[in-house]
């Protein structure tokens, strides 16, 4: 029988574990693992084959399939393993194998067993993923491919106004493209700590009319942007605060009303620590957000309303920030809508 404090310790784990010594005979069960595999406690002592009641696709058992008592004797564990419950419940399944000396049979083999949802919501997280880019990508890449045909085959009948609309169009699909794809690029590089930044003093004013101008362009919304006058230069890479300045702005704009008020003023006491800085607020005229959702906003492929985008932008717009050292928060505007804040570090000014 086990030690109280042996069934303790695998009591306590998350994963169910099973224990069997050398004769291959349960040694240890744990709670966990009794519930999943729909034993009782009692089942030490019994061989290790009836206990682990495991099955692949193909109706494999897992003792028969993975045989932990033979093969050579430098064989110390066996790899994570999809396999199915008798109810059918997807587990994962791995298992450690045991011998005083290369040149002594197998005295303990411990097995783990731990639900496959976890597994089975990244599968779909991956998906997910796929869907979205796939999604896109399609969209601007059928335009390009539709005008450029066009542009082949009707090139001689084409006006120069109609060729200069239909390649005005390309290179702004071209744009959006390039666009997306530096932001799954950047995806990775800020999950993974690699994302380089070209750091240098910026002029947030100047940053922000051109980003304002170029969206404005695009959009029957009306943009306004208010700058102080006395707005102290930031310290950031420039296209990343491009980025996040243009997430921001388009965001508001695809899920917003009215007009958007972007507005420009320098940190006050207290809002990034000691240090100064500026703060970029922009404002919609729409529903808001919700406060049990804000700080859902911010994680990949969140998409709060019905029109489209990657999902991604809020995601680079903290994750950006955050690695220059600044903040984002959202509130919501004085008469409605939503109005989310930045507050970006000053440069430093040389001594």
């Amino acid at each position: 029988m086990p030690t109280r404090m042996a069934q303790a310790v695998v009591d306590a784990l998350p994963d169910g574990v099973v224990l069997a010594g050398a004769d291959g005979r349960v040694t240890v069960i744990s709670q966990v693992a009794a519930r999943m595999l729909g034993v009782p406690l009692d089942v030490v002592g019994r061989p290790l084959e009836q206990v682990l009641a495991l099955r692949d696709q193909d109706d494999h058992a897992w003792c028969s399939h993975n045989r932990p008592y033979e093969g050579l004797p430098t064989r110390t564990a066996v790899p994570e393993q999809s396999w199915l419950l008798a109810n059918g419940e997807e587990v994962l399944v791995a298992a450690r194998i045991h011998r005083p000396s290369l040149h002594e049979p197998v005295s303990e083999v411990a097995v783990t067993i731990r639900s496959g949802r976890g597994r089975a919501r990244l599968d779909r997280e991956r998906s997910d993923l796929v869907a979205t880019v796939a999604h896109e990508l399609r969209s601007p890449l059928t335009g390009v491919k539709g005008f450029v045909q066009a542009l082949l085959n009707r090139w001689d009948r084409l006006n120069d106004e109609q060729k200069k609309l239909m390649l005005t169009t390309v290179s702004a699909d071209s744009d959006r493209l390039s666009r997306l794809i530096a932001e799954l690029l950047d995806v990775a590089r800020i999950d993974t700590g690699r994302l380089q930044l070209q750091r240098r003093p910026c002029d947030a004013g100047l940053l922000t009319r051109r980003i304002v101008d170029s969206v404005a362009a695009g959009t029957a919304r009306p943009i306004t942007l208010e700058t102080a006058e006395d707005l102290p230069e930031i310290h950031a890479d420039p296209d990343k605060f491009t980025q996040v300045v243009t997430n921001l702005v388009e965001n508001a704009v695809r899920h917003g009303e009215g007009t958007v008020r972007v507005s420009l003023q320098p940190l006050g006491p207290g809002e990034l620590g000691d240090q100064p800085g500026i703060r970029v607020t922009v404002d919609d005229e729409g529903e808001g957000i919700p406060a049990e959702l804000r700080r859902r906003v911010f994680t990949k492929f969140w998409k709060g309303g019905k029109r489209g985008g990657s999902g991604l932008g809020l995601y680079l717009v903290n994750g950006l920030t955050k690695v220059h050292g600044g903040t984002v928060t959202i509130d919501d505007v004085p008469g409605g809508g939503a109005r989310i804040q930045v507050a970006w570090p000053a440069a430093v000014p040389d001594v």
